[in-house]
């Protein structure tokens, strides 16, 4: 049945651009990337027009197709403009006050990001008094796959989607060394991430720092952005994290999931 989300407001005057919005909102609502034929039939729109504009979009970067499965999803143009929403402040703004209550009661930094293409970018930090200055300032970008809040927003997209953005070794950026480095490795970890609930990294973004992510969903489900708590660990538990080290690790998951869970009432989620 066509999607009767559109108001009878009269005849676009810019057809192309009107089914095209609709196309990338419709995309925007799934769970994961749809056959272009349930796309024709949800819209009401030609097959013919819908491949069309499909090809067109996919040239912009804004959809992938997944061959193997006759599939198209969003792609990383349209994770760019995300950001881009995320940088003219709302979901900032809304995070802000959170974060520094997270500090408060973790004593560590924290920090929110939203997905940018195969990185993250980080668009609030707040400082903990007396602890070590870290790499992730407002508008900062690090590979997605490194980061726990990459990590933690990866794990919260459909694996397809995931294929998109990591397709081979080559889109695996490195910094220490450490880390994923090719796709069954990032899809072996995230499913580590789903299992937990959080995500974590040690060392892959800077050696001495050791930091859990939580991603922050929106109405629909979709990873929205993440929220991170950082702190600085002894250097010899790189060999093996300390005791102490997963103890802590263990302490700050349910403050940073507690605020991920706040953040998500604030943006909406559950209305």
């Amino acid at each position: 049945m066509p999607d009767s989300s559109r108001a009878a407001v009269g005849r676009p005057q810019v057809p192309a651009a009107d089914q095209t919005l609709r196309v990338l909102s419709h995309l925007g609502r799934q769970r994961g990337p749809v056959p272009a034929r349930s796309i024709a039939t949800a819209l009401g729109i030609p097959r013919s027009t819908i491949y069309h504009l499909l090809t067109t979009l996919q040239e912009h970067h804004f959809v992938v197709h997944l061959p193997e499965e006759r599939r198209w999803g969003l792609g990383i143009a349209a994770f760019e403009l995300a950001g881009g929403y995320a940088r003219q402040e709302p979901l900032a703004r809304l995070g802000r006050p959170v974060l520094a209550d997270l500090v408060d009661r973790t004593h560590e930094s924290a920090h929110l990001a939203v997905m940018h293409g195969r990185d993250v970018l980080y668009i609030v930090e707040e400082r903990a008094p007396r602890r070590p200055a870290l790499v992730t300032d407002v508008g900062v970008r690090l590979p997605a796959h490194l980061t726990a809040t990459g990590r933690a927003m990866l794990a919260a997209l459909p694996r397809e989607q995931v294929r998109a953005l990591f397709p081979d070794a080559a889109a695996f950026a490195d910094r220490t060394g450490r880390g994923p480095q090719r796709p069954s490795e990032l899809q072996a970890l995230l499913r580590e991430v789903r299992a937990r609930g959080h995500a974590s990294e040690d060392g892959e973004v800077t050696l001495g720092m050791r930091s859990i992510g939580v991603v922050v969903r929106d109405h629909t489900g979709w990873p929205a952005a993440a929220i991170a708590v950082t702190w600085p660990v002894a250097d010899d538990d790189y060999a093996a994290p300390s005791a102490a080290s997963d103890d802590r690790l263990a302490a700050l998951a349910p403050l940073a999931a507690s605020a991920a869970a706040e953040l998500e009432r604030r943006i909406g989620r559950g209305r």
